[in-house]
């Protein structure tokens, strides 16, 4: 299981589990030092893909399946144990909804919340019209990082660095490019669903996520762009709203 998860603090103890989803082209460490932030009833683990961190060598997943496959693989066992939430950004956001629907079809397991942030749902007409950013040239495709924000200047400007960066980058982006998904039928997910996002980022149709549960629905702003989430002011204020959420949850099942 280590290889597919970073975990910074280990909670036997803790009632509820955090697990968590890289954005497009990121690693684990970002989520996994939550760790040491949330309180101790709450354990964080951040699903660490093949291609990045002590996965270097290992090839880039080429579709969203194989990626479900996998985080089931390896945290079955855990998710059977007790209560647990997904957290996902952008990719992430897209890639823990594909777990959590796979879980809840599979083996009928669900979610206590789903917190999804910077990402329209799957089955928007927004995402599924957007142009596919993986098949711009790598000039190109820098420019529009560059325009995302969240990434600093001198790294884009600096080649080594990007090349170590944009395969892994490239390659989410053509995997959630491809996931396809038609608007339910009916509800998919019971749990509550809260969505996040910036107030300057590209708009995403959160409202589309309305439609994959029948639990409580809520959205919630943060000043900044689509990285929002690495100001440490806004991370406080995430980080708060997950540790109450998850507090109130604990208490229902307990």
């Amino acid at each position: 299981m280590e290889k597919v998860i970073s975990c910074f603090r280990w909670r036997p103890e803790a009632v509820t589990r955090l697990i968590c989803f890289p954005w497009a082209g990121g690693g684990s460490i970002h989520y996994a030092r939550w760790g040491d932030v949330l309180n101790s009833s709450v354990e964080v683990l951040a699903v660490k893909l093949p291609g990045r961190e002590s996965r270097a060598r290992e090839p880039f997943f080429d579709n969203m399946q194989q990626i479900v496959d996998e985080v089931i693989s390896a945290l079955l066992p855990l998710l059977k144990e007790k209560p647990f939430a997904l957290f996902g950004h952008s990719f992430g956001a897209l890639t823990s909804f594909a777990v959590a629907e796979d879980l809840k079809k599979v083996h009928n397991l669900e979610p206590i919340h789903m917190f999804l942030s910077g990402a329209s749902a799957p089955h928007s007409e927004t995402r599924l019209k957007a142009p596919k950013r993986s098949e711009l040239s790598d000039g190109e495709f820098l420019r529009w990082l560059a325009s995302v924000g969240g990434t600093p200047p001198e790294l884009l400007a600096n080649p080594d660095v990007v090349r170590l960066f944009l395969p892994a980058l490239k390659a989410d982006l053509r995997v959630v490019e491809n996931y396809r998904r038609s608007e339910p039928d009916g509800p998919v997910l019971s749990c509550p669903v809260t969505c996040f996002d910036g107030k300057e980022d590209v708009p995403h149709d959160l409202q589309a996520w309305r439609s994959v549960t029948a639990g409580d629905f809520t959205v919630r702003m943060f000043d900044g762009s689509h990285f929002y989430l690495k100001d440490a002011g806004n991370e406080k204020i995430l980080l708060d709203f997950i540790t109450k959420t998850l507090e109130a949850a604990e208490m229902h099942y307990l």
